[in-house]
């Protein structure tokens, strides 16, 4: 019988993960599944970068056909219906009008492309792309006069942070160890394994993965590790106005400078318009939209749309840093939306996997990959499980949403139906385990507002790691552009008596 040296420590994690993004959630969850032992680490709050203001979209990146990155759309379209599968509360399908313009990419171009998107991923489920006349169509109506051909694609529209969030529950449901608002200062190979000092204590772990996203330079640097894959953080952009027109469909619009951008129905009774491509220079810590870069998304929606729209009309906008292979475009928008991998060697000690880029539609493949290269070192790891399994609540069919709601207002009958479709968008079939034997909105406890309740907030703080009124407003209700100042401060002060 071997005995171990005087002094060992066996590690804490097999596998430590540091960033609570969309790739180190989805990482964790698939180490999770596959019996190992977890450890996230989070600076902050979960999907407080990146992966919380997107574009929403769970797409296959049509213009990316446009720089030839085939492989990628591909990936990123089988992912789409996939992941659509597994979450069906959290991604819907959505039909996109692309209107043709005159002077811009040809009309035949536009539909070749729509051709190959159709065809490149599998797509089974999601309608096909077809031609439209924009002077009789629904869609044309909200734009100005002069579009007639539009084309109508699928994709899916998602509500990120939730998505990030479910992640992160389904992997500590499995045994994980989600530490939020504890950033890691250091950390360094001892005995075997990795020593990780954190702001709440010491941890150790028989394998590493660096998910920082745009913070992943920073985080090599902690170990006084250079080289690796240069980084081009560019900024993404968005607005959000009073809504632009009334039906369900979302618009993909061109730009004379060869940029594209989203016109999407968001959150009832608004509009989001986005993205910029710029890239970005200082902090990565609050940062906003610039006030030129507001100004050209108004000016880009007012290029199509009948309604003028200038920056008074701007309810909301955000802005995040998109970790990108710096594969030396000129342009920022032709810079690769694919993802590299690079794992130490072996004769360095214990593994230390970085993760460069990436995208939300493909974040679970993404975390597939990296366990596969994981478990070739570390061994005694399950097989690929991810690709079938519900996240929480998505146990229902994905045309069963409106099946859903109907339940929910069966089952308690004092919820508004706009309340019922938010719980079920946000919570699936886990919205009942949230309003429990409630029979009465007074068996909900305090209302906070627009239907969130103090059982409902419980939940958020107890199982979904919220510890401010923003974690609940913006990252886990999307109740944000509904409250107002004095309903901000209520929720903040009875978040802080559940957190003390």
């Amino acid at each position: 019988m071997t005995m171990a040296p005087a002094g060992f420590q066996a590690p804490d994690f097999d596998i430590a993960v540091i960033g609570g993004g969309i790739n180190g959630c989805g990482i964790a969850r698939d180490a999770a599944g596959r019996g190992a032992r977890v450890g996230l680490f989070e600076q902050g709050d979960l999907a407080q970068g990146t992966s919380s203001v997107s574009t929403k979209l769970i797409h296959g990146g049509l213009r990316y056909l446009e720089h030839r990155e085939f492989a990628l759309v591909r990936e990123s379209l089988e992912e789409r219906e996939r992941l659509w599968a597994i979450a069906p509360h959290l991604i819907r399908p959505m039909r996109f009008v692309l209107p043709w313009v005159k002077g811009l990419r040809p009309r035949w171009l536009l539909r070749l492309g729509l051709f190959v998107y159709d065809h490149i991923g599998g797509r089974k489920a999601l309608p096909p792309t077809r031609t439209i006349d924009l002077r009789r169509h629904q869609a044309g109506a909200p734009l100005r006069p002069g579009f007639t051909t539009g084309f109508v694609y699928s994709d899916c529209r998602a509500d990120d942070a939730r998505l990030v969030v479910l992640n992160a529950r389904d992997a500590a449901d499995r045994g994980a160890a989600i530490h939020t608002r504890c950033a890691v200062t250091g950390f360094a190979r001892e005995g075997g394994a990795w020593r990780i000092e954190t702001t709440t204590g010491t941890y150790h772990a028989r394998a590493l993965v660096n998910a920082a996203g745009p913070w992943v330079m920073q985080v090599q640097a902690l170990s006084g590790a250079t080289g690796g894959h240069r980084l081009r953080l560019v900024r993404g952009s968005h607005i959000v106005v009073p809504r632009l027109f009334d039906h369900g469909f979302a618009y993909f619009f061109q730009l004379p400078d060869g940029r594209i951008f989203f016109a999407i129905p968001y959150s009832g009774d608004f509009t989001l318009i986005g993205t910029t491509d710029r890239d970005h220079q200082g902090p990565l810590e609050r940062i906003g939209p610039s006030s030129e870069e507001i100004v050209y998304l108004c000016e880009g929606a007012n290029r199509y749309f009948a309604r003028t729209l200038s920056p008074a009309d701007v309810v909301q906008s955000w802005a995040g840093v998109r970790p990108l292979v710096d594969d030396g475009s000129n342009r920022p928008e032709a810079a690769t939306r694919g993802y590299l991998l690079e794992l130490s060697d072996p004769a360095e000690g214990a593994p230390l996997l970085t993760v460069y880029g990436g995208k939300l539609t493909t974040y679970r493949q993404l975390a597939e990959t990296a366990l596969d290269r994981l478990a070739a070192r570390l061994g005694q790891l399950g097989p690929a499980w991810t690709a079938a399994a519900a996240l929480p609540g998505g146990d229902f069919p994905v045309d069963g949403v409106e099946a859903l709601v109907a339940r929910l207002r069966a089952n308690y009958s004092f919820l508004e139906e706009s309340s019922a479709e938010r719980l079920a968008g946000a919570y699936g079939t886990l919205a009942f385990d949230v309003l429990g034997e409630a029979t009465s909105l007074a068996d909900c406890g305090e209302h906070f507002g627009h239907g969130l309740t103090a059982r409902e907030l419980d939940w958020l703080v107890t199982r979904e790691w919220a510890r401010t009124a923003n974690d609940v407003l913006s990252r886990r209700s999307r109740l944000g552009l509904r409250f107002d100042p004095a309903q901000r401060e209520r929720l903040e002060a009875a978040v802080a008596e559940r957190t003390r």
